[in-house]
């Protein structure tokens, strides 16, 4: 039957391809930050934050390019909708990473708690997942790849609250510095926000599902 709904469903001559693009752009971000925060040494820090900069910037561009190909094109391989809502979750956790790079560079934060980095870890993970489920939107032979992957997302997304939770509670129980619990706190939430960013990707991927079904 999936065979029988993918003969009729429009051939995808752009789209795909730019989903691939943005999704890798978006790994290579998420990892960035993950051995930015990993690293010890602030010089080769540096390097890490330069590159989600250079990053950041390059998933804004293609961004921009799939929102003109649907001002383009009347045909879409999924609803035009699902399309503009999935690239739109995938820069707002790209954005999310960049505001976590840049805080941490402007606050000047040298020291990382354990719950931090196991965000930026996690983060990176649920988007290496969303990249597995967007490559497998090529096709859709194997839906049940994608529904697992949604259900892992959604996992993440829910250890990513309970990780960010707990680390706010102990900086209200151990942070006497006000400014630095702003700061840190603020870094937290952002990376956090990332986590629920992918989830709303997610979302979208098991709409589409849905429709294609």
């Amino acid at each position: 039957m999936n065979s029988l709904f993918s003969f009729f469903r429009p051939k995808d001559k752009k789209f795909q391809s730019l989903f691939e693009q943005d999704i890798k752009n978006l790994v290579n971000l998420s990892q960035s930050l993950m051995f930015a925060l990993n690293e010890e040494d602030e010089d080769k820090r540096s390097v890490h934050f330069l590159e989600i900069q250079r990053l950041e910037k390059a998933g804004d561009e293609i961004t921009h390019i799939i929102f003109l190909e649907l001002c383009k094109n009347f045909i879409t391989p999924f609803d035009r909708e699902d399309i503009h809502t999935l690239v739109t979750a995938i820069d707002d956790v790209a954005d999310n990473i960049y505001t976590t790079a840049l805080n941490i560079e402007l606050y000047k934060i040298t020291t990382f708690g354990d719950e931090l980095v196991q965000l930026a870890n996690l983060l990176a993970d649920m988007c290496k997942d969303l990249e597995i489920a967007i490559l497998e939107l090529r096709k859709l032979r194997n839906t049940k790849i994608i529904t697992d992957i949604c259900i892992k997302i959604n996992k993440g997304e829910s250890q990513a609250d309970h990780l960010c939770n707990t680390a706010i509670a102990r900086l209200f129980k151990t942070e006497t510095n006000a400014i630095e619990l702003i700061k840190q706190k603020e870094i937290l939430q952002s990376l956090e926000m990332a986590t629920d960013m992918c989830d709303d990707a997610a979302n979208v991927l098991e709409s589409i599902l849905i429709k294609n079904a």
